[in-house]
């Protein structure tokens, strides 16, 4: 930031705040439930981070790329990977005072993601669908992992697709999406399934959101959202974004790569917002949850910088919305049907933004920017007002821990990772009792505060 900048922040600095969304009575405590915390997406979480304390990093080599960690009352660590070895997943009960696994549950391959997208459900069981097109629920003891129950989807979902993303809405019906636009409603205890197809042609590659009364996807043409109180999901709005020329360097598929996220400084669920694809810069678009498709904000991102892209969604509280520049992140694998990006290759130059939707709730206004390049989806502490995220720095591209300042974007707190072999692959870290765990490219760290 310019000294402009930086005094006008110290001047009006304002730490992020607001209520959160209703605590989903299916799913396990908000914070550990999801890969976004809970099944708002919203990305926070009660309790200080490792910030202001110096901390000291374990890494755990599990031969598995670890993009989603779980935990639920029991504190219990659940880390769901993909095996190096034939590219499975694998879901792993993970040793938090060590460094390794304490069991490990082969999971039945199906797409790429291989479901990544799963969640905790309020007994602390993991609920993901496998490539079988099973719905799965997965028990925990001290040292095991157990299948507890298995119901077939196969009859709502071709053979050819696969299911991105699970969640369940506040009556306890489990919601689903697949990568070929079937959205569905599980009741579990009937196995009845409703479905509803997006349009011929879209296709979804980021996960799904709820909150009391709605639900959102994010197709690569479109942001979707339906009423869940009615039998069959039924679609109160589709609102078409600009999804750009095609896919750019940092991003994994063509179109948005957010899911949506709702967030609102009075029920904590007035807006949904997701990111377009549009060139040369994104845009964040937050959208009313009542009412027609009228954007309430539409504002282009990182513009000081030649193009800009994401591939992470939003973080958000109360009127604040936290967005990460991803826009020439180098991934080490793309999935089979990525496409080319244009341009084919680009730097990573990074970039994280605030931006405040209007007390009115018309319009919104950048807070602050900065250049710092996150190399991790950002989870923020509502408790010490800090962003967490993992940096990556210098010229050697050294990876650490870090905490922003959600008032004034000024990062704090660096604790180093390391090189290559502990890239976090832009995947969201969660936080247990102050220890914060991050998933990586070869298994997940661990940053625990030493006072």
């Amino acid at each position: 930031m310019t000294s402009i900048q930086l005094a006008a922040l110290a001047l009006a600095a304002v730490v992020a705040t607001g209520p959160a969304a209703p605590q989903n009575p299916f799913t396990a405590p908000a914070g550990g439930a999801s890969t976004h915390g809970d099944s708002a997406s919203a990305k926070t979480f009660t309790g200080r981070g490792p910030a202001g304390s110096g901390a000291r990093a374990t890494r755990y080599n599990l031969l598995a790329a670890c993009p989603t960690l779980l935990f639920g009352s029991d504190k219990a660590l659940l880390a769901l990977c993909t095996e190096y070895l034939g590219q499975a997943p694998v879901l792993k009960l993970i040793d938090k005072a060590g460094s390794g696994a304490l069991a490990s549950l082969p999971i039945t391959k199906g797409s790429l993601l291989g479901g990544v997208y799963a969640y905790l459900d309020q007994q602390n069981q993991v609920v993901i669908v496998d490539g079988n097109r099973d719905l799965l629920r997965i028990a925990h003891t001290s040292n095991s992992l157990t299948v507890t129950s298995r119901l077939s989807l196969a009859s709502a979902i071709a053979a050819d697709d696969a299911v991105v993303g699970v969640i369940p809405a506040y009556d306890g019906r489990v919601w689903f999406v697949t990568a070929a636009g079937t959205v569905g409603a599980v009741d579990t205890a009937t196995g009845v399934i409703a479905t509803h197809e997006l349009p011929d042609g879209e296709k979804v590659a980021n996960s799904i959101s709820t909150v009391p009364g709605r639900f959102a996807v994010t197709s690569d043409h479109a942001l979707y959202l339906f009423d869940t109180t009615t039998a069959a999901p039924a679609l109160l709005w589709r609102h078409a974004y600009d999804r750009g020329a095609a896919r750019k360097p940092g991003q994994l598929s063509w179109g948005s790569g957010a899911t949506p996220v709702f967030f609102g400084p009075v029920t904590g669920h007035e807006y949904v917002a997701i990111t377009d694809n549009a060139d040369p810069h994104l845009n964040l678009i937050v959208l009313p949850t009542d009412g027609p498709a009228v954007p309430v904000c539409v504002r282009p991102l990182f513009t000081d910088q030649a193009a800009s892209g994401t591939e992470n969604a939003p973080v958000a509280v109360g009127r604040s919305i936290f967005l990460t520049n991803t826009y020439g992140y180098d991934y080490p694998k793309l999935p089979d049907d990525a496409g080319a990006s244009v341009p084919a290759d680009a730097d990573f130059t990074g970039g994280v933004t605030r931006v405040d939707v209007d007390a009115s709730g018309a319009g919104c206004s950048v807070t602050w920017t900065t250049a710092t390049r996150s190399a991790a989806l950002p989870r923020l502490s509502v408790t010490d007002g800090k962003l967490y995220t993992v940096v990556q720095e210098g010229l050697l591209n050294t990876f650490s821990l870090a905490a922003i300042d959600s008032a004034t974007g000024v990062v704090s707190d660096r604790t180093t990772l390391g090189f290559g072999l502990v890239d976090p692959l832009q995947t969201a870290g969660t936080v247990i009792d102050r220890t914060y765990y991050q998933g990586t490219v070869t298994g997940l760290v661990r940053i625990e505060p030493t006072t």
